[in-house]
């Protein structure tokens, strides 16, 4: 089960509001190790204190802040066994900093290991889309992220895999078929 690589990380990416995080939670209640996004950890942070690092505020400052915390959350699962699931991550953190601030992904990337080739993608998805406090981002806001994700995939070597829209469990279902 492992990729040339050896590494079981898996990318669940896609759409802001598309359903990865309640993905993740049901791949974990099936037992797989986790990952949250950084994101709503440093919005949660930042909203504490001056609040220079939110993506709508500063979005390099954000990706940069996304890209160490998960760097750090990546190396404590090192030593996982089995597929170890990563809502958003170092890979969505080194897109939107270079969407931010031009610095290439692939430059963010190198001297990591490489994630498992799939990369599964939330698609826009209306019915579930919603803004909060943490997540900001209209859904045509949604729509672009999606499409730069889906791009960065393809450039930088990995296949995105989109995930159907149907219900939670089905939806764990085809991310653990799509990997064995």
């Amino acid at each position: 089960m492992r990729n040339d690589t050896g590494t079981l990380h898996v990318i669940l990416s896609g759409c802001s509001g598309g359903g990865k995080s309640t993905l993740l939670a049901a791949l974990a209640r099936r037992g797989f190790a986790t990952v949250e996004e950084p994101g709503r950890q440093i919005v949660a942070e930042e909203m504490q204190g001056a609040g220079q690092a939110l993506p709508w505020v500063d979005a390099e400052a954000f990706a940069r802040r996304a890209i160490a915390m998960a760097t750090r959350d990546r190396a404590r699962v090192q030593g996982a066994t089995g597929w170890v699931f990563f809502d958003r991550g170092l890979f969505d953190a080194a897109v939107a900093l270079e969407h931010a601030a031009g610095v290439p992904a692939a430059a963010t990337l190198a001297g990591h290991q490489r994630f498992f080739r799939k990369v599964f993608l939330t698609p826009p998805w209306r019915e579930i889309h919603h803004s909060d406090d943490a997540r900001k981002l209209a859904l045509a806001e949604g729509i672009a992220e999606y499409h730069r994700l889906r791009d960065a995939c393809r450039r930088l070597g990995y296949d995105p895999v989109i995930l159907p829209k149907v219900d939670v469990d089905a939806r764990a279902d085809f991310v653990l078929t799509r990997l064995s």
